[in-house]
């Protein structure tokens, strides 16, 4: 059942940068990382295609974004195609699995909670992206299920544009396109 998230992070802000959390990594050794971020974090509800992951742990890895994957994955963490997509990168990404979405919510406390859908009611660059907000795709074959994205208020629901009849992106294309606008609101802050 998911809880009602639409106040979520008005409470207890501050105590985001305190949260560590149990990550696997790509090759399923357990480690820390710490989740006070001055970044939004990346969230894949239930993701399904390794690749697709893969690609994103490497975006990931590159923009200092922290990964949070919620359970259950459409592949098994040793999958062949995930550490082919990710290769080396895989070390320096905080990678977070939790088994639920309210598992997400406890761990990370979000400022504000964005659902990335082609349902949404605002462009993608609309919003001012704080530290600490979250930025939530679907799984690639049926996006975020209707009750998580009603459940959020209208602005919090985020589009990309496309040509009319186009039915979607691919899921990285997506995380690229969202990870770099809401990193260049924030100036780009600790790139090189």
């Amino acid at each position: 059942m998911l809880r009602n998230i639409s106040n979520i992070g008005t409470r207890n802000k501050s105590c985001l940068r305190k949260y560590t959390s149990k990550i696997l990594n790509i090759v399923g050794e357990e480690s820390k990382v710490n989740l006070g971020n001055n970044k939004p974090h990346v969230v894949l509800y239930e993701p399904e295609i390794a690749p697709n992951t893969g690609n994103i742990i490497r975006l990931s890895a590159n923009t200092g974004y922290n990964l949070h994957l919620i359970e259950p994955l459409g592949f098994s963490f040793d999958d062949a195609r995930l550490r082919r997509a990710g290769l080396d990168y895989h070390e320096f990404a905080g990678v977070c699995i939790h088994k639920n979405f309210d598992a997400f919510c406890a761990a990370v406390n979000p400022n504000r909670i964005f659902a990335i859908t082609t349902k949404g009611t605002k462009n993608y660059d609309e919003p001012q992206y704080q530290p600490g907000d979250a930025l939530v795709f679907g799984p690639e074959t049926r996006g975020l299920p209707k009750e998580f994205i009603n459940a959020l208020p209208e602005d919090q629901r985020i589009r990309i544009p496309m040509m009319p009849n186009s039915r979607s992106l691919n899921l990285s294309n997506s995380c690229a396109v969202l990870i770099y606008e809401s990193w260049r609101q924030l100036k780009f802050i600790n790139s090189q």
